[in-house]
This record gives structure tokens, sequence and C-alpha cells, in this order.
């Protein structure tokens, strides 16, 4: 890709007309953004001293400034160490109607991490993977991503780095380690290469911009924008996503196939278990204790953990949860209830939430209530179409198999009662006054339609139970059962990843 890219100069005399003209549109496509709900993002990348930073000023300078951010991305700090690698990307998305410009991105993240020994060749070809896989998420979320790479030539790259080491105010931003990489041109040529063509996607084209000349690269990089939008609010008006045609030629990119682990349709469950008050006041304290232990050892660790609840309505998380949290040391775990998306969550990606609220590695994140409402609440509740709910399951099972690489061990539990005791709860909570905040209308809404929600959860435990993120189904008709299998279930997995080691 690089290699057939030609450096050329325009005339600033032949361009002033055209750079006037699309600065103009560009305010206007700005207000166009806006009013479309479309969330843009533009990633700046490129060689070193290739002017980033002058091309980013040059483009902002027509944009409102309340409704763009630029994000600078550089090395990793200690607090993003313990996150996923792709957490900082995540959660600065834009909301829609916003502009994000990334100078640098996940693209640079990659190749930097893989030529300075960070990550080896294994680690680089999951990277490569889950690039696509994100530009893939959030273009079929509507998201418009315009990525550029501003190529210098090798002698260009020499004198601008020279430039800046001999300037008094510029010399600050030249290092040894530049000088040690003007050696290695052909190497990071080849590099830089191989990614942007293993990361030049149908959902996010490459343009990679003839930097030499300064005015050159500003005027290709304005049309770009200019273009891409005006094509993606006309295509937003039809109902559809469009992208300009590629520069290059883009790869078939394949998402992962995921290997599901065999599962119980609700009906088949057998939910004739329960405890009697002493086996469950023993069991308790035993798996307790033990769960403590365990915390102490993955903070040690830095292994991260994930507990995800969903079931029915009544079906006693929050007891469930309660327990959990009472074995644990209060600094290493949070809870996270998820309620209806506040308006900031509604206009970004639904995984952005989730995402947010992830805690540091070597900690507990417990969900009441999770992503996959998704493909849950939101279908039979007519808030997300069915077509876009259904694309979930892929994105649900590569968002899990993002934290299983970070190091996380993930629970997901499904508590599940029958319908009879789901009634006896709902009356028990109306007839106590101190429960009767437990129970609303929406609440007996949602019992209506018993039926279809249970197809719903057959479905999701089928398609979205794998090997790194299984579903255990909690008989929970009895609550002491239920919350000693959840306890005990968390305490023998963690042994077991724990003796990995």
């Amino acid at each position: 890709m690089l290699g057939s890219v030609k450096q050329y100069k325009m005339k600033k005399s032949e361009t002033a007309e055209e750079l006037a003209e699309m600065q103009a549109r560009l305010i206007d496509l700005a207000n166009a953004v806006k009013a479309a709900k479309i969330p843009v993002i533009i990633t700046i990348d490129g060689w070193a001293s290739a002017g980033k930073g002058s091309q980013i000023a040059k483009l902002i300078k027509y944009m409102d400034p309340r409704f763009y951010k630029v994000k600078p991305i550089r090395i990793p700090n200690e607090q993003e160490k313990r996150k996923p690698w792709m957490h900082r990307y995540w959660t600065k998305l834009p909301g829609k109607g916003e502009f994000l410009i990334l100078d640098g991105s996940w693209f640079a993240d990659t190749v930097k991490s893989y030529r300075y020994g960070t990550i080896d060749k294994e680690g680089y070809k999951h990277r490569i993977d889950d690039v696509n896989t994100l530009e893939r998420q959030l273009r079929d979320d509507g998201y418009l991503i315009i990525k550029f790479f501003l190529h210098i030539t090798q002698d260009e790259q020499k004198r601008r780095v020279k430039a800046l080491a001999a300037d008094e105010v510029t010399k600050w931003r030249v290092s040894d380690h530049d000088f040690e990489n003007l050696k290695r041109y052909d190497k990071i040529f080849k590099k830089y290469d191989k990614t942007l063509e293993l990361t030049n996607t149908d959902s996010a084209p490459w343009h990679i911009i003839p930097a030499n000349d300064k005015l050159t690269a500003q005027v290709e990089i304005l049309r770009t924008v200019t273009e891409s939008i005006e094509a993606a609010c006309s295509a937003k008006e039809k109902g559809i996503l469009c992208t300009l045609p590629p520069q290059f030629p883009t790869i078939k990119y394949k998402p992962q196939k995921f290997k599901l682990v065999k599962t119980k349709k609700l009906a088949e469950i057998d939910m004739d278990r329960s405890l009697t008050d002493e086996e469950y006041r023993k069991q308790l304290k035993k798996y307790q204790h033990r769960l403590f232990e365990l915390q102490n050892i993955c903070y040690q660790k830095k292994i991260p953990v994930i507990v995800a609840y969903e079931g029915w309505d009544a079906g006693g998380k929050g007891g469930n949860i309660k327990r959990l949290a009472s074995a644990l040391d209060p600094r290493g775990y949070e809870v996270k209830p998820i309620a209806a998306p506040e308006p900031s969550e509604l206009a970004r990606h639904y995984l952005w939430r989730f995402w947010n609220r992830l805690e540091n590695d070597g900690h507990f994140t417990i969900f009441d209530r999770t992503w996959y409402g998704r493909v849950m609440v939101e279908p039979i509740e007519k808030i997300t179409p069915q077509e876009r709910a259904d694309m979930a399951y892929l994105e649900i099972n590569e968002f899990e198999q993002q934290l299983s690489d970070w190091g996380a061990v993930i629970f997901k539990f499904w508590i599940n009662i029958d319908k009879d005791e789901q009634y006896r709860r709902f009356k028990e909570r109306e007839n106590t006054p101190s429960k009767q905040w437990k129970i609303t209308d929406e609440d007996w809404r949602n019992r209506e339609k018993w039926d279809e929600y249970e197809k719903a959860v057959d479905r999701m435990i089928k398609l979205t139970s794998t090997e790194f993120a299984p579903w255990t189904v909690i008989e929970g008709n009895d609550k002491k059962y239920a919350r000693i299998k959840a306890l005990k279930t968390i305490c023998d997995r963690l042994e077991q990843e724990i003796n990995k080691d």
C-alpha cells in the first residue's frame, strides 16, 4: 500500500479556492452530522514528524468546538495498563452528532507494542482481530470512521527531525529514540505497510495521504473528510450505511467463529433443588471464607473477575449478590446495577457503558443486569430492531473474548424460577410494606410476556455460552440453594484458573 503512494506537490494558487470552499462546506457538514446524529471518528496516524498535530489543528479550525474532542494516544499509563487494551478507545467514543479526532490510534498502539516487544507475534495477530472487530461493531452501529495515514519519505523525515532538533522551541519533541528510528525506516515501513493492509476493511478503509508537502496533505485530508461526511449524511437519509470507494483493495475480513458449550432449555431444568437451614448455614460459611481467600490470590496475581447476573423478575439476584459481596474485601470489588440507559449512553454503542464500568485487574466487577438486555428486553419491547439485536450475539461473544484475553474469569448466572414461584413472590412483595417498592406495574406487564422472554433466554444461553464465558443456570425456587450454588461455582472455577499457573 505505502509503496504505491506517490508524493506530489500542489500549488497554493491552484488550491486556494478549493481549500476555502471545503472549509466552508465543513462548517455546514458539522451541523449536518449533528442533525443526522452520526457519530464520527477521525484517526490521524503516520510517521513521526509527518505533521499529524498541525493537520489536526487545520482540520478543527473550522469546526464547532462544542461538538468535537481531540485525544492524543500515547504509551498506555499505569492505570490504562490495568484494563483491557481496547478499554481506552471504547471509553472515548463520541456520542451521536459528535466528532472524536484521535492523534494516533489503535493502529499505532498495535504497531508500536509489537515493535517494542510489549506483545509477541501471537499478541499482534490478536490485536489485528480486535481492531477489525472494533471497527466493524462501530460501523454496524452507525459510526463513520475515517482513517488517515500520513506518509513521508525517509529523506523528508530526516529533514524534519533535524529541523525540530535545531529549534530551541521544538527540540524537546525530539529524542535519541527518534534518531535511532531514522536508521530503521525500511523495517518500520514494512511493519506499517503490513498492518495497514491487514486493517484495510470495508468497515473502515485507510486513506493514505502523501504528506511530504503539508499543503497537499491538508487539501487531501479536507477533501476526504468532506466527501465522507456528505456520503454518510446522504446514506443516513436513505436508511443505509455508506463509505467512500476504498483507495486500495480491502481485505476479506471474517469475524471469528466461537465454539459453544452445549446447554439445556429452561424448561428442561430440574427445579426441585433445596437446602435445609442447617445445610445452608454451614455451606455459606464455608464458601464465603474460601472466596475471601481466593479474592486475595486474584488480587496478588492481578486476575480480573467478572460476575454477571441475569434472571427473572423476583428471581433473587439481589440476595444472591449480597451474599457474594459480603464475602469479599470491599476494597476489591464493586457492584454495578444496570438500569435503563441514560441519554449519554443511548447516544453511543450499547457496549460503551459496560466497558466504562470495568474495574481494574485483580478486582471483582459484579453486574446486576448486563449487556444481555440487548438480546432480551430490547427486541421484545421494540427498543431495538430485531435485525440489529441479532447482530449482538456475535458482538457479545467478541466482547467477552476480549475480556478473557485480558485475563478475566467470567461468570454468567441466570437465576431461574418457575412461573408459580414468581407469582408467589410478587404477591408477597405487594403484601409486605417494606417490600412494596420492589414490585411495579411493569413487573406484572413483563410477566404477561413470560413465554416470549423464555424463548429469548433459551436462545441467548444457546448462542453465547462459550468455553471462556459459559452460562450457569441456577435453580432459584429455593433462595438458599441458589446462593450456595453461585458461591460454589465461583470458588470451584477460580481455584481451577489459579491452579493453571
